[in-house]
């Protein structure tokens, strides 16, 4: 039976932890994976960083050592990301690299979706996660269904996203609202 008086069904989306995805220069400037909105998301970011304190997680997306699986194909159509996840091809960009100096947590996978162990330890189990970064219809999908598949809420903020192109952004939010109410897709916090 359901409980309609749980608070955690109602919880303010500022409560929960702030995921910022892969806001990396692999997805920046003339990189085949550059999100053409980046900048814009990474301003809208940076406004909701200051909401979060002390549960804000960053991620990033590097290449494996030796790709298995469906990835040879897919690292045989992009080589160029093929270098260690020391390269700094994979870094995070400023402001969101000085944070993590700075001590805020960073989770890294050789996946899309980071929802899994390393994300858990950090967040907890059944966390609220709200979701801002790149590539929208890519890492931020791939997450947000992965939590979402496992009873976590999620919250994913549209305008501090960006996808590989605006339709592409559109056609991944749309997918997410799907999800509802197990995902929220909100303009803006």
């Amino acid at each position: 039976m359901i409980d309609a008086s749980d608070p955690t069904d109602a919880s303010d989306p500022a409560d929960g932890w702030l995921v910022v995805i892969d806001m990396q220069r692999v997805f920046t400037g003339a990189s085949p994976w550059a999100a053409p909105r980046y900048a814009d998301a990474a301003a809208a970011i940076e406004e909701l960083l200051p909401r979060f304190p002390g549960r804000t997680v960053f991620t990033r997306f590097v290449a494996p050592e030796r790709p298995t699986g469906a990835w040879r194909p897919y690292y045989r159509d992009w080589p160029f990301a093929l270098v260690p996840d020391t390269d700094p091809l994979y870094a995070l960009t400023e402001p969101f690299a000085g944070r993590a100096e700075r001590g805020d947590p960073v989770v890294t996978e050789t996946t899309f979706g980071k929802w899994g162990t390393s994300l858990r330890r950090v967040t907890g189990e059944q966390p609220h996660l709200v979701l801002a970064g790149v590539s929208t219809d890519c890492c931020v999908l791939s997450t947000a269904l992965a939590a979402a598949d496992a009873g976590v809420r999620v919250t994913v903020v549209a305008s501090a996203c960006a996808g590989a192109s605006d339709a592409d952004h559109a056609r991944a939010l749309d997918a997410m609202r799907l999800y509802a109410p197990l995902v929220t897709v909100v303009d803006s916090l």
